[in-house]
């Protein structure tokens, strides 16, 4: 299988890589592809050295999936010549998310859907919401869902090679000239990811808002975000409730959450980033039954954010259809 990676050099090109490998993805051939500044750069991966190209027309001839990390601009210009060279497109970025012709898709949840690709691209959500998805699926499939009200705890890494340079600049003493940040993140919490609207909502409230309904078939399902950004390297915390059409035990709750795939349910403790930072599972725990509202629940969910937040996702969409 000839495999092409957009955004081969960057956190989560690189982490995409890695997580092909870790799974042993059949790739005979791979295409990586980067900036105009990164071409020429030799990775190795493999047991071989595989030269890193600027993309051009005919790139992506005879490539069977392309994965995509560059930013939205870059997709929105080079997926459409990607499909049209004869790649699936798996796109990381936000550039093809609200696209009613393109899938979203987490495959605990929503895998059906890879097989609806009219454009030949398939969307990779945002990392947070991914997370919040698949533990929400699982209470889905026992009450139903009503109302979904989240706070987001995101690591500097959903900012990419950038965000983590510019906090280990700060956490060194050293002011970083290219912070992605409103502000200093050592030490801080930072309530604006994205760009904020008139109506006062972040684009990275926005995202989730749009994201879960689309994933989860709701489209009128209330949905509610305040997204943080912390001085955490890897991994988003998550602080859920939902509001669900009927009330549940919480150990039927818990028997549920145990049972869906990709999910581990940690009722002893409660799930940290450091913890699971380097994996690919969905730590959820911290449940509780609201004291007051008996059909409103409150969970806590963690991920790490390149992985099953963004390129680990995208490698177990790259599955689903290598099995088509």
């Amino acid at each position: 299988m000839k495999v092409a990676i957009l955004g081969a050099t960057g956190a989560v090109g690189r982490t995409m890589l890695r997580v092909l490998d870790e799974r042993g993805f059949e790739v005979d051939e791979l295409v990586p592809l980067a900036s105009e500044r990164s071409a020429g750069l030799e990775i190795e991966w493999r047991g071989r050295t595989w030269k890193v190209q600027a993309p051009r027309p005919g790139v992506f001839e005879g490539c069977d999936i392309a994965l995509f990390s560059a930013g939205a601009s870059r997709s929105l210009e080079w997926a459409p010549r990607a499909a049209a060279e004869g790649a699936v497109v798996i796109d990381n970025s936000s550039g093809w998310r609200t696209d009613p012709e393109v899938p979203l898709v987490v495959p605990e949840v929503n895998a059906r859907r890879v097989a609806d690709r009219p454009r030949g691209i398939i969307a990779n959500p945002n990392c947070a919401t991914i997370q919040m998805v698949v533990a929400l699926e699982a209470i889905r499939r026992a009450a139903g869902l009503h109302r979904v009200v989240a706070t987001t705890f995101q690591s500097v890494s959903g900012a990419g090679q950038k965000g983590i340079a510019a906090l280990e600049a700060e956490l060194a003493g050293a002011p970083y000239g290219e912070t992605p940040f409103v502000a200093p993140i050592a030490g801080n919490v930072l309530p604006y990811i994205g760009k904020r609207g008139a109506d006062g909502w972040n684009e990275e409230e926005e995202k989730i808002r749009f994201e879960t309904r689309k994933i989860l078939e709701i489209p009128t399902l209330p949905v509610s975000a305040t997204c943080v950004r912390v001085p955490v390297r890897v991994g988003h915390s998550i602080s859920v409730t939902a509001e669900l059409e009927q009330p549940v035990p919480r150990p039927d709750l818990e028997a549920v959450i145990s049972r869906m795939e990709g999910v581990e349910y940690c009722p002893d403790r409660d799930p940290l980033p450091t913890e699971v930072a380097g994996t690919d599972t969905v730590c959820v725990g911290h449940l509780r039954v609201d004291p007051d509202l008996p059909n409103v629940v409150h969970f806590w969910v963690v991920a790490d954010n390149l992985r099953k937040g963004a390129a680990t996702n995208a490698v177990q969409i790259a599955e689903l259809l290598k099995r088509a």
